[in-house]
């Protein structure tokens, strides 16, 4: 079993579903927030565009402390996230490329300064980040129907391109 293949054939679904949302998004809808305690538009559309760089950040570095370094720019448009993405994605394809298996055995983890809020090692870490892409880009779906954007597939039809 060719594990990097697996998981670079499924980086690049992902990247190509993503981009069908992208390609929607509505401008000028950035603070938008089904509710108080949601992620607003702008914020989950960027946090999905940088995702994509996590399985590289992953492979060349054994921790993340995301409460050090600075907070992305929210990006506003299609262009922007779109652009943003595959440049994301240019480098963990390159980075998943370069890797042999055995490098993916090594632990990484999740930090928060001194504290670790997750850890695993590279494959199931990398296998988080993709499952983290489809969690919130169902959550980016929900936007979109509560702002009547029709969806665009991600592993079928949605209702607004098949009639029931």
């Amino acid at each position: 079993m060719d594990t990097l293949q697996q998981l670079r054939n499924e980086l690049e679904h992902e990247y190509r579903t993503t981009q069908n949302f992208f390609r929607i998004y509505p401008e000028g809808k950035n603070d938008y927030a089904p509710h108080e305690k949601s992620m607003k538009l702008g914020n989950l559309a960027t946090h999905i565009a940088e995702i994509f760089s996590w399985p590289g950040v992953m492979l060349e570095t054994n921790d993340l402390d995301i409460g050090a370094g600075e907070r992305p720019q929210i990006l506003s448009t299609p262009d922007e996230l779109l652009t943003k993405m595959q440049e994301h994605y240019d480098k963990s394809i390159a980075a998943l490329n370069k890797a042999s298996e055995e490098d993916l055995n090594p632990d990484w983890a999740l930090k928060y300064g001194d504290n670790v809020l997750a850890s695993w090692n590279k494959y199931d870490a990398i296998r988080h980040s993709l499952n983290q892409v489809t969690h919130h880009r169902a959550q980016l779906g929900v936007y979109y129907r509560l702002n009547d954007i029709e969806l665009p597939k991600s592993y079928g039809p949605t209702a607004d391109l098949q009639s029931f």
